[in-house]
């Protein structure tokens, strides 16, 4: 199965783009997309099209579109569902989360609903909760494609890393080159992935069943985006950086 849906992705543009775009539906919809490993499927994508198989700028419309649709779903579900959804048993297991983005779509909608579309845990919920507190559409909408047109790349981007390194020209030189651009990448990876498990759970008050990783998720997060940072800064000093980039234009 998983030979075939490589198969499928590299030798068909159509079917590709119809792949991102479900991923990106379905990452983006009500209730599924916490269900799902966004940061594992987009960066599996992003290293497709890293290594030129999927190309960019289609790649990036159909998560658009994908992620557009599954927003604007999500909200009038939320709108026309709400009694249904409330009385979910998943639903009623995530009522923290629930409640914690009820209250910041009160206080600071537009920037909840941009900031939330990056973060795993509340990019599946945002919407939802914003057609159950009827929030109007106009309010909706602005930071919904805003976040749309940017979530995409940047989720795809440690995978773009990735394929583009596979790409570079293999000498001593390079392979040390590469398995520092990697290794920047997975820092980042990992950055996000803490992120969006920091959101999850830096609101629970009783943190005594938690173990030392988990209590200390944000550090960990905040360690890694920084050494991220630092990394990517060095990097550009090094002489097969102008080699990556001449790689990594003709994919963009």
């Amino acid at each position: 199965m998983e030979y075939w849906l490589i198969n499928l992705i590299i030798n068909s543009l159509m079917y590709s783009m119809l792949i991102v775009g479900i991923v990106s539906f379905l990452e983006s919809l009500a209730l599924i997309g916490l269900l799902l490993p966004g940061i594992v499927l987009m960066t599996t994508l992003g290293t497709f099209i890293g290594n030129g198989k999927i190309p960019f700028y289609p790649a990036w419309l159909s998560g658009i579109i994908g992620c557009l649709l599954g927003d604007w779903v999500s909200y009038y579900l939320g709108l026309y569902f709400k009694k249904s959804l409330y009385n979910l048993n998943f639903l009623k297991k995530h009522y923290s989360i629930l409640e914690k983005t009820k209250l910041l779509l009160y206080k600071h909608s537009f920037l909840t609903i941009l900031v939330g579309r990056f973060i795993g845990p509340t990019r599946p919920l945002i919407p939802m909760v914003s057609g159950m507190l009827k929030l109007p559409l106009k309010n909706f909408i602005l930071p919904s494609i805003i976040g749309c047109i940017l979530w995409p790349p940047i989720y795809f981007f440690p995978g773009i890393i990735t394929g583009v390194t596979i790409n570079i020209p293999t000498d001593s030189n390079n392979n040390y080159f590469k398995w520092f651009l990697l290794s920047i990448a997975i820092l980042f990876w990992i950055g996000i992935w803490s992120t969006s498990k920091w959101w999850k759970i830096k609101n629970i008050k009783n943190k005594n069943h938690m173990n030392i990783l988990q209590k200390n998720i944000g550090y960990i997060a905040f360690i890694f985006l920084i050494f991220g940072l630092i990394g990517l800064i060095l990097i550009q000093f090094h002489p097969t950086m102008l080699i990556f980039r001449k790689v990594l234009s003709k994919i963009l």
